[in-house]
C-alpha cells in the first residue's frame, strides 16, 4: 500500500469531489476530512489547538526552523503534520487544528471537558490563546482574501448565516457574523476550560509568545519532550521574526499553503500581515473599540484576562 503524505491524502479528498453538487460535495468532504483529521491527531506526538489567526503558523514556523537547522532541511519547507517525520522518523509529528469548525470539530469532541477517556487526552496538548478582537480582525482578512474556497464553503455550511466574502465589511464580520467576536470569546473560554482537564494540557497566550519568545518557545518544546539549546531556540525565534518572515513571504520562499504568497501587490493578503498585539485599535474608531473591548471584558474568563483594567490587550 502506498505510504501517502497527509497533504496528498487531503488532495485526494478535495479534487475528486470538486465537480459534485455543493450539498453532496460538502457532506463527503466533511466525512472524509474528519477521518483524516482524526488519523493525523492519532499519529501526532504533539497537538496544537488554536483558532485561525492565533499565531499557530508562526509557532510552527519557529518549530520548523529548529529542525531545518538540525537536519539541514530547506527553509522553504515547513512542518505541518508529517512532512519532516516521513524523512526523519525521530522528528515529531504535529497536528494543528481549530478543533471546532466543521470536520476539525471531531478532534475537539475527544478533548472537550468531560469527554470519556481516550488516547488523545494523554498526549501533550497546547492551546494557543489570543485576544479575540485581534483574532477577529485578522480572521476577517484571512476569510475574505486568503481562505481556500473549499475551506470557506465548509465553514459557510457549518454556520447559520453564510458569509459572502466579496461584500462583507470588517465591522459586520467582527461584530455581527456567526464567527465574529461573541463566538470567538466563547471559543477562547471553551478551550481554556478544556485544556485544564487534560493530563498534559497547557495554555499559552500569543501575547506571551510575542513578549518573551525564547522562554515561551522553550516551555512549549519542554511540553513536546524535545531538547534544544537556548542558542538554537534564539536562532529559531530570530528567523521567525515579523520582518524576516514578511521578507521571506514576499520573496515567495514558502511552497506550502499556510505561508504561500497570494498577492505581492496587496499587503492585506499577506499571511504575515501585521502581527501586533492590540492592532485592532488601528482599525476602528474609539467608540467601536470601546464596544468591542467592553464585550470581551464582560465575558472572557479571568484566567485569559483580555481587555481587563491594566491589561495590554
Amino acid at each position: 500500500m502506498f505510504n501517502l503524505s497527509d497533504g496528498v491524502k487531503k488532495a485526494l479528498i478535495l479534487i475528486p469531489t470538486e465537480p459534485l453538487p455543493a450539498s453532496m460535495r460538502v457532506a463527503l468532504r466533511r466525512k472524509y476530512l474528519a477521518r483524516l483529521e482524526m488519523a493525523k491527531a492519532d499519529a501526532a506526538n504533539f497537538l496544537i489547538i488554536g483558532h485561525p489567526k492565533s499565531g499557530n503558523t508562526w509557532l510552527k514556523v519557529m518549530i520548523s526552523r529548529l529542525y531545518q537547522l538540525r537536519y539541514d532541511l530547506p527553509e522553504s519547507r515547513l512542518i505541518n503534520t508529517d512532512e519532516f517525520a516521513r524523512k526523519f522518523p525521530e522528528i515529531p509529528r504535529l497536528a494543528a487544528t481549530n478543533a471546532y469548525y466543521s470536520y476539525e470539530g471531531e478532534v475537539g469532541k475527544l478533548l472537550a471537558a468531560g469527554a470519556p477517556d481516550n488516547p488523545l487526552r494523554h498526549k501533550p496538548v497546547m492551546f494557543l490563546a489570543r485576544n479575540p478582537i485581534d483574532i477577529a480582525v485578522s480572521w476577517y482578512h484571512q476569510f475574505t482574501k486568503r481562505q481556500s474556497r473549499a475551506k470557506q464553503e465548509l465553514i459557510n455550511h457549518f454556520i447559520d448565516h453564510p458569509i459572502d466574502r466579496r461584500s462583507v465589511q470588517m465591522w459586520d464580520f467582527v461584530r455581527h457574523s456567526d464567527i465574529g467576536l461573541p463566538f470567538l470569546i466563547e471559543y477562547q473560554n471553551t478551550w481554556a476550560r478544556n485544556v485544564r482537564e487534560l493530563e498534559r494540557g497547557m495554555l499559552v497566550k500569543y501575547e506571551e509568545l510575542r513578549a518573551e519568545p525564547v522562554p515561551t518557545l522553550q516551555k512549549i518544546l519542554d511540553l513536546m519532550g524535545e531538547n534544544f539549546s537556548e542558542e538554537e531556540v534564539r536562532a529559531a525565534v530570530e528567523w521567525g521574526s515579523f520582518d524576516n518572515l514578511q521578507k521571506l513571504e514576499t520573496r515567495g520562499t514558502f511552497s506550502q499553503g499556510g505561508m504561500k504568497l497570494v498577492n505581492a501587490d496587496d499587503p492585506s493578503t499577506y499571511k504575515v500581515r501585521r502581527g501586533k498585539v492590540g492592532g485592532y485599535r488601528e482599525d476602528f474608531p474609539p467608540e467601536q473599540v470601546a464596544e468591542l473591548e467592553a464585550l470581551v471584558r464582560a465575558n472572557i474568563l479571568p484566567e485569559l484576562g483580555y481587555c481587563q483594567d491594566g491589561a495590554e490587550a
